[in-house]
């Protein structure tokens, strides 16, 4: 059977950097994770087949064997080790607490779960945003639906919260996971770490241990926000049996706008400048985050010139400081000229004399040289 290649697995070319790496990693990693995909025995070993690209990517020295020669040359060397340690564990366990925890903008605190508790407190929707709410900041209402523990079953799932002995696990809550040499442990995909299993399942809840409740929450965005940026609206998450309520985190996708383009904190706008503004000069007004600004076309502008303005850009998220407005030239020439303008045209680059036809200087060598082919 053919072998797939740990870049395919991580959907990363082979030339990838440990920021791309990183980023195709959580991105599979929180796809796969068994807490979104519970008795998903595909998504498990997908899962534990991202994490194990991963194990061996991160590591330079890993890597370097591998591009060599393959898993197996990593098996000769006990490259791959006895499962997660290092550097590279650290690594992984920040990300995890990054996606299943965490505050503000991608905080640090450790997801909380009850190891009886079948699904996480926390979890995360994605928030559409138009382009000036992103840069200006807004409130927005939102309307969401959580998960709540079922009170006929206690939140297991089970008929009368009768509960057998988890098979798979053997009541461990937890199974061992070998991939070649490497082995390490895993919360039970089955039980979900409780080391019980669901005797009937229970009437009222179809078995899930929960129901979903509806709400609404208003957040605060603070100006500057970016897509991919993470907000936290404390209070806002699943419910637990106790009635403590998680975290719901808040993922922004910014919409593109009609003539703004956004990069970081700077702002680029294309300007259109009829070819005769840009020969001439010309003072000429043109739109900014904030109302509009005065360009200055310097005589014999070219194509594609910047004009930057400095504090004109977006606020930084964090620091308030503003990026630039980035103004790129794009010169427009007439689609079609009358008899007049042709003629005043023609005018025109005859009063530059030998200056209107740079073409004839720059190849009058050129020719001279194929004629002397021709004649040896």
């Amino acid at each position: 059977m053919t072998e797939v290649s740990y870049y395919e697995v991580l959907e990363v070319t082979k030339d990838c950097s440990g920021t791309e790496l990183k980023k195709s990693y959580r991105k599979l990693a929180m796809k796969y994770h068994p807490d979104r995909n519970p008795d998903d025995k595909k998504a498990e070993d997908k899962f534990k087949e991202v994490n194990e690209a991963y194990q061996v990517l991160s590591d330079d020295e890993k890597r370097s064997i591998y591009d060599r020669y393959g898993k197996a040359g990593l098996e000769g060397q006990g490259g791959m080790g006895s499962g997660f340690g290092g550097s590279n564990m650290d690594d992984i366990m920040d990300m995890f607490n990054s996606m299943f925890g965490g505050g503000g903008f991608g905080g640090g605190r450790q997801s909380r779960r009850d190891p009886n508790q079948k699904y996480a407190l926390d979890f995360e929707i994605e928030l559409s945003l138009e382009f000036h709410e992103a840069v200006f900041g807004c409130d927005k209402t939102i309307d969401i639906n959580y998960k709540s523990s079922c009170d006929d079953c206690e939140g297991t799932g089970a008929k009368d919260g009768k509960m057998d002995t988890c098979e798979y696990c053997g009541g461990q809550g937890q199974v061992l996971m070998r991939q070649g040499p490497m082995q390490f442990a895993q919360t039970c995909p089955k039980c979900q770490g409780q080391g019980t299993s669901a005797k009937e399942a229970c009437g009222s809840c179809k078995g899930e241990g929960y129901h979903e409740k509806e709400d609404t929450v208003t957040v605060n965005i603070p100006a500057g926000v970016d897509s991919g940026n993470r907000l936290r609206a404390q209070g806002y998450g699943n419910e637990a049996r106790n009635g403590q309520r998680g975290d719901l985190y808040l993922t922004f996708i910014v919409k593109e706008d009609e003539n703004f383009i956004r990069n970081g904190n700077d702002i680029y706008i294309e300007v259109p400048v009829f070819f005769t503004q840009a020969i001439l000069g010309e003072t000429i007004s043109i739109p900014a985050l904030d109302g509009e600004l005065e360009l200055e076309l310097k005589k014999s502008t070219k194509d594609k010139e910047q004009f930057v303005f400095n504090d004109e850009g977006v606020a930084d998220v964090h620091s308030g400081r503003k990026g630039r407005l980035v103004a790129q030239v794009t010169m427009i020439l007439p689609k079609k000229i009358n008899d007049e303008q042709k003629e005043l045209l023609e005018k025109l680059q005859e009063s530059y004399g030998v200056e209107s036809r740079p073409h004839k200087s720059t190849f009058d060598s050129a020719f001279e040289r194929v004629t002397s082919w021709f004649k040896s």
